[in-house]
């Protein structure tokens, strides 16, 4: 799969020559199944799947199958037929010809992890698999509605080249712009047949597969819909274009709107914190050094940031209250970021004027009460008051970000 915008780059200037700092944009994918559902629901042809939790369940699935089948790990990554598992280097789509195969495969797939060149290098646990009958392919092509932001307007984008070979000739891939009020319009889908060279018993297939997809891009407030691969089957019928993979993106900002798809919304273990903290209305970048960070603002975290590098520390994390913080949230946050098991010290560095600095205080006040049956902060904090045990003052930022990488050096 191809991931379009899923991180927004921000400059910063003094990082150490590890490039630029990417701010988080928290939007919501659905697993496979699920977006297999929702494709059908606005008429999209999709193959009929079962989820499965057990290498038994796997088999009794393929048993009524009784067909060659495909079993397909469920995370929320592309790459999975190319990706391979800790327990038998295999990848996470696999093809199965009998019931007792289905479950030699699923007992290697279910409760193990599989890399892929879209997860973190440990990979991701597999705790279900996506089960359907296989489908005989003739011609794979990539399918996808999303935002071009340059010119303002949603895109089509279609290939010829559809699964795996999208990835390495995103060159061919052709774009038809268009309005939402008018949709595909008949002069579009003209110039996709003669560049694609459909027969008119498969354009009209496609054009009404075009006005479903778009339509299900503008009544559920998506940011992209990914067909890949969209496959012509071996099957002698106009209608045999079936979806067989899909990645759906939807605007976090439409949660309100959108609340049956959101509660579908599924998270990696690695995720709890960012999670969390975005329940709370807080901004939670998780980085890889040591020294936990709580700013005000972008352009602070990223100062913030430049100036630890600077003096040979490594930010664990970033955690923007921005202005709307209330003294609740930011304890929550603040116990965060005091059960991480990396963060060796707490930096606070909060712009007066966006946020009230008595509400800061009183946060920390309740943070370290809420932590007073071991001993307060188990970490070193360093901010500009003091009074609490373990909390250094220093009215500088500059002397502040020294004392931190000084203090978190000394808990090595």
């Amino acid at each position: 799969m191809i991931r379009w915008w899923s991180l927004r780059p921000l400059f910063r200037g003094c990082h150490g020559g590890r490039g630029p700092l990417k701010a988080q944009v928290r939007q919501l994918s659905l697993l496979e199944h699920h977006a297999h559902h929702l494709l059908k629901e606005f008429h999209i042809p999709v193959p009929d799947g079962f989820v499965v939790r057990s290498p038994e369940a796997a088999r009794d699935v393929v048993y009524n199958i009784n067909a060659p089948s495909v079993l397909k790990a469920q995370i929320l990554a592309g790459g999975r037929g190319k990706g391979r598992f800790s327990s038998d280097g295999k990848g996470g789509v696999r093809i199965v010809n009998s019931p007792d195969e289905a479950y030699e495969s699923a007992c290697k797939m279910i409760g193990h992890r599989l890399v892929t060149n879209q997860t973190p290098p440990r990979g991701i646990l597999v705790e279900k698999l996506y089960i359907y009958k296989s489908v005989d392919i003739a011609q794979e092509f990539y399918l996808a509605v999303t935002f071009d932001r340059q010119r303002y307007t949603p895109v089509l984008l279609m290939s010829a080249d559809g699964g795996v070979d999208i990835e390495s000739n995103v060159d061919r891939l052709q774009r038809f712009w268009f309005h939402l009020p008018t949709g595909i319009t008949p002069e579009i889908t003209a110039y996709i047949q003669a560049q694609f060279g459909f027969p008119d018993c498969e354009m009209q297939v496609i054009a009404r597969l075009l006005h479903q997809l778009v339509k299900l891009f503008q009544e559920k407030d998506a940011t992209l819909l990914e067909l890949n691969p969209l496959v012509r089957t071996t099957e002698e019928a106009p209608s045999s274009f079936i979806c067989l993979d899909a990645k759906l993106s939807f605007d976090p900002s439409a949660k309100f709107r959108q609340p049956e798809l959101f509660s579908l919304e599924e998270h990696l273990p690695e995720e709890a914190d960012e999670y969390e903290a975005a329940q709370l209305g807080l901004s939670y970048v998780r980085l890889d050094g040591d020294i936990g960070v709580v700013v005000n603002g972008a352009g602070l975290a990223m100062a913030t940031n430049d100036l630890v590098t600077l003096y040979g520390g490594r930010c664990a994390n970033f955690l923007d209250i921005s202005g709307g913080a209330t003294k609740e949230t930011l304890s929550k946050a603040f116990s965060i970021l005091n059960r991480d098991s990396r963060v060796k010290g707490l930096l606070i560095n909060i712009y007066g004027g966006i946020v009230r600095c008595d509400l800061i205080a009183e946060s920390i006040l309740a943070a370290a009460a809420a932590a007073a049956t071991t001993g307060g902060f188990k970490i070193p904090v360093v901010i500009e008051s003091s009074g609490l045990g373990n909390v250094v003052f220093e009215p500088d930022f500059e002397a502040a970000v020294q004392k931190s990488v000084e203090l978190c050096r000394s808990q090595e």
